[in-house]
């Protein structure tokens, strides 16, 4: 009995693993390392493409005049009609930059995942990190002056393509990382190494959006001083080939296969045929495909929502976000210091029930700004409850040499469940309002609480 009180349990026994800890520190670095990417391109499109001069003729030209048509109004209005024609251009502009970082994830997942199954993982990440880093050291090259296409300099269409192809690269990563963790970390301790890796996500993005511009512009005007122009261009390369670095110490214990004769679209069938025999396997990819459906109509619904708020308004609906966030990272802090006291299917029960009532709520009481702040909190603690022991049961139940097949799988579906709902959604508030769409939810999410049968022992 003192035997096991001494044992450290929770995030202290997973941070204690030394592969687990470069594989942590690997992540950091590449989660950064993605939100200082979007926020570099956004700096670039503001810095170079969305002034006036920036188009000079054909489709994207004609949206811009549509959109300066609508943004210049009165005489009084004329300042504020210039800068928000600006803004627009800009949000048009990065439109593209996120459809092509957006895609690969739709597209590629299932292949990615298969072909990340054949190699090596430490391979796979630490190439596919560096690879990264290279492509970003040719982002530079895109401000080089040359012909325009549509309106637009050659430049911003090669940005596309350059984030289009950093997305690929993702897509390669991504499997193999999330396949690395079992193979460092014992059964037992996956629910607290998955809500770890759960919070570090969120708080990547929170404080990558947040800090990305300020430290973009610190590392241009540190490298200024030492003669050298153009150092918000090293952030990115910088952190992504951090995290190749720590990831080559990274040394998982893995089966040799040989693939040779087998193709890939095998492999795909493979993971499929495994997850339609694998109840607990589908179980747990059908519980994330819902949440992130859930979470990407609620970043939809949030503008509507934030708009009803006094003191908030449509512009700062990134408060309700950050909200949902924080709660997300409070709740995998919580799952990974008591998840292993609960039974999975009470765990996703309680997150969908939370979840469910926070949305019945949200549409039902008064719009007041600390109540729908506390409500978005309790909801992101929901989703923490519901997906990270379903992220767990994955990794659990799923052979290793299967492994990177199923997590591709699990991404294009996800990458999907994030991308549709989008669409929906607004529809949807568009034709019937704000309340009815959020009961609709609560209702959608209240039946998979019915189809958990919680009461049941597993």
């Amino acid at each position: 009995m003192s035997e096991q009180l001494d044992k450290p349990n929770g995030l202290q026994a997973v941070l204690a693993l030394p592969g687990f800890r470069l594989l942590w520190l690997g992540q950091i670095f590449s989660q950064l390392a993605d939100k200082f990417y979007i926020v570099l391109m956004v700096f670039l499109i503001a810095q170079s493409w969305a002034q006036s001069t920036g188009m000079e003729s054909g489709p994207l030209a004609e949206a811009a005049e549509l959109i300066r048509g609508r943004g210049m109004g009165s005489g009084a209005n004329l300042a504020a009609g210039s800068n928000g024609e600006e803004a627009q251009l800009i949000t048009l502009l990065a439109t593209g930059i996120y459809a092509a970082n957006t895609l690969p994830a739709i597209v590629l997942g299932s292949l990615a995942g298969a072909w990340a199954d054949r190699w090596p993982k430490r391979a796979v990440m630490v190439t596919s990190n560096g690879l990264r880093a290279l492509l970003a050291l040719a982002v530079p090259l895109m401000l080089i002056p040359g012909p325009s296409w549509l309106g637009l300099s050659w430049g911003y269409w090669g940005l596309l393509v350059l984030t289009f192809l950093e997305s690929c690269l993702t897509q390669f990563f991504a499997p193999a990382e999330q396949a690395t963790i079992p193979l460092l970390v014992e059964r037992p301790l996956l629910l607290p190494a998955n809500s770890l890796y759960t919070a570090t996500t969120m708080a990547a993005t929170i404080v990558g959006y947040a800090i990305g511009e300020p430290v973009l512009q610190l590392m241009r005007q540190a490298l200024a001083q030492i003669g050298i122009a153009g150092g918000e261009f090293a952030l990115v390369p910088l952190a992504y080939g951090l995290a190749a670095l720590v990831l080559v110490f990274v040394r998982p214990e893995e089966q040799p296969r040989n693939s040779e004769g087998v193709s890939v679209w095998s492999d795909i069938r493979e993971g499929l045929v495994f997850l339609r025999e694998r109840a607990s396997v589908r179980g747990a990819v059908l519980h994330l495909v819902v949440l992130y459906s859930l979470l990407a109509a609620l970043y939809v619904l949030s503008i509507s929502l934030a708009s009803r708020v006094e003191g908030l308004g449509p512009t700062k609906f990134g408060t309700l976000l950050a909200m949902s966030g924080l709660g997300l990272a409070l709740g995998a802090l919580g799952v990974a210091q008591l998840g292993h006291q609960f039974n999975r299917r009470l765990l996703a029960s309680g997150g969908l029930g939370t979840m469910g009532f926070c949305l019945v709520l949200l549409a039902q009481l008064r719009p007041a700004l600390g109540p729908t702040l506390l409500l978005c909190g309790l909801l992101g603690i929901g989703a923490a409850l519901l997906g990270i022991p379903a992220q767990t049961t994955i990794q659990e139940d799923t052979p290793e040499h299967l492994r990177g097949k199923v997590f591709g799988l699990q991404n294009n579906l996800v990458n999907i469940a994030l991308s549709l709902p989008m669409v929906l959604a607004g529809t949807l508030v568009g034709n019937f309002g704000l309340k009815p769409v959020l009961l609709l939810l609560a209702l959608v999410v209240f039946g998979g609480v019915a189809l958990e049968r919680p009461w049941q022992r597993s």
